[in-house]
This record gives C-alpha cells, sequence and structure tokens, in this order.
C-alpha cells in the first residue's frame, strides 16, 4: 500500500523576509514527501492591524522561487504561507503557495475577523474556490497519488469548507497556521483539527506558528482522530507517515461520507 512521508515545521515567522527565506534550507529536509510550513512563514504579520502591502510577492518573487528551489533540490512537495499581491495594492491575498511535484496557490478565503482581529482591514479574501493538489505517493509503480486540500488558519472554524475539499476529492487536509494564543485558543485549535479529520475520516495536517505570541501544538491526526505527531509550545519539527490502508479501513470502519442524507442541492 502506499504512504506518504509528511514533516512538518513549527516556527515563529520573523519580520525579515530575508531570515525566513533564508533559513528555509534548513526547514526543507530530504526525505519527505511533502514538508509544510506555518502561515506568514515569508514574514509575519506583525502588531495586529498592521499594514503588510510592502511585504506581499507575487508567485514568482524571492520566496516562492525559494521555496521552489528547495523543493526540486530535496524532491518533495512544500507547502508554505506567504503575502501575495492582489488587486489592490493596500490589501495582499493571504496565500499557500505549493512548489515542487504539485504546483498551486491557494487564497486564504475565511479572513480572521474574529476574537477582536480584523484580517480583513489589510488583507483581501480569496475566490471561493477549494484547492485540492495531488501529491505523489511512495509504494509500488502503481502508488496513487495522495488527494491534498488546502486551508489556512481561521478557515479550520468552517467544517463545510472542508467538506467541500472532501467532496473534490481530498484525503488529507493540510493546515498552514498562526493560532494567536489566548483564553481557550488551544484547546480550540486542538478540538477543531481533530473533528475536521474525524467528521471528514481524512488526514489532518496542522503546521502552526511557535509561541508565545502563536499557540504552537501542530498536530498530525489520522482519519478516526488518533493524534500522530504533536509538537509543544516552541520552535519544533515533526515527522509521521500517512498510510492509505489506514485511510481505507478508517473510511470502511466509519462510512459517514457514504451514509450522509441530503437533498441534492446541498451535495
Amino acid at each position: 500500500m502506499s504512504s506518504l512521508s509528511v514533516t512538518v515545521v513549527q516556527v515563529a515567522s520573523s519580520l525579515d523576509p530575508e531570515v525566513n527565506r533564508d533559513r528555509l534550507a534548513s526547514q526543507v529536509g530530504d526525505g519527505a514527501d511533502l514538508v509544510v510550513l506555518p502561515e506568514a512563514a515569508a514574514r509575519d504579520f506583525g502588531p495586529a492591524g498592521s499594514d503588510v502591502s510592502a511585504y506581499a510577492e507575487t508567485l514568482d518573487g524571492p520566496f516562492a522561487s525559494e521555496v521552489a528551489r528547495l523543493a526540486a533540490d530535496r524532491t518533495t512537495t512544500v507547502v508554505a504561507g506567504m503575502f501575495e499581491r492582489s488587486d489592490d495594492p493596500a490589501r495582499p491575498w493571504n496565500t499557500l503557495v505549493v512548489r515542487g511535484a504539485a504546483e498551486a496557490a491557494y487564497r486564504k478565503i475565511h479572513l480572521y475577523d474574529s476574537f477582536g482581529y480584523r484580517e480583513s482591514d489589510a488583507l483581501t479574501a480569496g475566490r471561493l474556490e477549494p484547492v485540492v493538489v495531488e501529491v505523489p505517493a511512495r509504494g509500488d509503480g502503481a502508488a496513487e497519488p495522495f488527494r491534498v486540500g488546502l486551508m489556512t488558519c481561521y478557515d479550520l472554524r468552517f467544517p463545510e469548507h472542508a467538506r467541500l475539499l472532501v467532496d473534490g476529492g481530498a484525503e488529507v487536509l493540510v493546515v498552514p497556521s498562526a493560532w494567536v494564543a489566548g483564553s481557550r485558543k488551544l484547546d480550540h485549535w486542538r478540538t477543531l483539527v481533530r473533528a475536521r479529520a474525524i467528521e471528514n475520516t481524512v488526514y489532518v495536517v496542522a503546521a502552526a506558528q511557535s509561541g508565545p505570541r502563536y499557540t504552537g501544538h501542530s498536530l498530525v491526526v489520522d482519519p478516526l482522530g488518533d493524534v500522530l505527531a504533536e509538537a509543544g509550545e516552541g520552535d519544533e519539527t515533526l515527522g509521521a507517515t500517512l498510510e492509505r490502508d489506514v485511510l481505507d479501513d478508517a473510511r470502511r470502519t466509519n462510512p459517514s461520507l457514504a451514509n450522509r442524507r441530503l437533498p441534492p442541492t446541498a451535495l
């Protein structure tokens, strides 16, 4: 059966984009099929409400180009967060760039207008288009790729978003995040990551920025909700292997996707 080797990088992004680019080489190691970095890996948000437009880049700019170079050099696929220039020069997109064996860009749909924050004042929401990519798997020559759905941080609080990705074929949900620390926030984070895995019978790979500003506690959760790996609050790198037979067994054990009873217009 096929498998997918995953590395999750938990780190606090610097306010200096050059620092973040330079340390990518030590973060994207050899041997993993998929490397996941946090939201805003190219440059941190800064103080709440900060104007980040000066740090927005194109998808062929310095950060995305370095991600692509390393992904090719290490024969892997890398997912990392950046600010991307949008049609509104003052309000970039909050984008996940995917480079390597799979290539895509996902622009965050649900902006963090919650818990006293107003992400939409500084950023533009992406179009309502869920993004699923195929990441090559290890196994025999006929091993089918794993289909990976992309979400960013606050998207995690919207179960319909995850379900749209799963309806689009996703078997793994990747959730780069900068989950702000605070009362109840760690409990919400761990609960929601596991809930998205359980209700959709998918793997969830959630890469967080580290503390103290953010919660840390990056997670890899299997399709029945078991935690395969969890970081603490500080900088840390996790490794996990996603097994297709575990995914298939989970969907046989809990065929909730097949058992849904909804009007055709809701599917």
